[in-house]
């Protein structure tokens, strides 16, 4: 993996000590036990249809004490189901406790949709089978691979949203790297669910992977140059990504006479579309990392080389917070906002209108 140079009661008690001594090797922190799903009220999942689809997103969780308060955060803004983007707990054979705190914040019948992480996919910090179990699809009309390759329209009928989730730049069980370079399999698969969307003048797309391309962060474009002008090219409205422990946004992008093609660790003003919050749809892609859904902050590099595409960004040592990334679409508007978990105060906000 390459990577940037940048710095980076009394049975209730005895309860909470024996859970955090089993998650000591995942950076465990004081605060109140996780609850088991019958010690909580379960969200009242809304009705997945109609004119609006609302949802969260993030990644790279753990099972911390901010991992909850990023789910109670969740739990407050109410959405239809959420995004995660990868890396869950960090430490293999605590899957089951992982998905516990899930359901006990947010309910058993709640859409906690997931998506690969490095963490997850090769088994080392934990199988990505067992949360695939506890953690299974509640989405109508899912294809593909849950938790590997998958994509969703939401609402099932007259969707307003194509949501394709992918894995490319992790590796799995044996080392195996999936496949997306240019016309793979893989690749044909992502640029099909794509089209299919745009086909059925389904009105967004939106692709999550775990790995970004562009980062202040630590990590270089582990997706691949190619992947990521892929998805320029196709016009994708928004990329979800985890990976690094940051959270960045960046100006809309896209490729044209003047930005012939992203070219990673380095920059070019051309290939930036709109630079404002407000953006049109259909003008280039706005790329998104919400690695903060709990686990240990990265530091991010204020002079980065690929700095100048990004509108903002928070990490350890700037504005550090934890949260969620906070979407609602209709018809014609794409509403975002980043959300901080309590005790935090970094915003940000956009929208892509028609």
């Amino acid at each position: 993996m390459a990577a940037k140079s940048v710095t980076r009661g009394t049975t209730g008690t005895v309860t909470a000590i024996l859970a955090c001594l089993g998650l000591l090797m995942a950076g465990c922190e004081s605060g109140p036990p996780v609850p088991s799903p019958a010690e909580t009220s379960p969200l009242i999942v809304p009705d997945i249809s109609g004119a609006s689809v609302h949802f969260t997103a993030q990644g790279d969780i753990g099972v911390r004490k901010d991992s909850r308060r990023v789910l109670d955060t969740i739990a407050k803004l109410r959405p239809q189901f959420n995004l995660a983007l990868g890396d869950f707990t960090y430490r293999a054979g605590v899957e089951q406790q992982f998905c516990d705190m899930v359901k006990g914040k947010l309910g058993q019948d709640f859409p906690y949709e997931i998506l690969a992480g490095n963490h997850d996919s090769d088994g080392k910090d934990g199988q990505l089978a067992k949360f695939v179990e506890c953690l299974p699809n509640k989405l109508p009309g899912l294809k593909g691979e849950y938790g590997t390759q998958w994509y969703v329209d939401v609402p099932e009928k007259d969707p307003l949203v194509r949501f394709v989730m992918v894995s490319p730049g992790i590796d799995f069980q044996n080392e195996q790297h999936l496949d997306y370079s240019l016309q793979s399999e893989r690749w044909d698969w992502t640029t099909q669910a794509l089209d299919g969307a745009a086909a059925a003048k389904i009105p967004w797309t939106i692709v999550s992977m775990h790995a970004p391309c562009l980062s202040v962060g630590q990590y270089d474009c582990k997706v691949g140059k190619d992947f990521a002008n892929m998805l320029l090219a196709k016009k994708v409205d928004l990329v979800l990504t985890g990976h690094d422990h940051v959270y960045q946004r960046t100006h809309q992008l896209g490729t044209g006479p003047a930005c012939s093609e992203l070219v990673p660790d380095a920059f070019s003003p051309d290939c930036i579309t709109d630079p404002d919050t407000t953006m049109v749809k259909g003008a280039g892609t706005v790329f998104t990392t919400v690695g903060v859904g709990g686990e240990s902050l990265y530091d991010v590099n204020n002079s980065d080389s690929e700095a100048g595409y990004f509108a903002t960004w928070s990490g350890g040592n700037r504005d550090p917070a934890y949260g969620t990334l906070d979407v609602t679409l209709t018809v014609d508007q794409l509403t975002a906002r980043f959300v901080s978990a309590k005790d935090y105060t970094f915003t940000d906000a956009f929208t892509i209108g028609r």
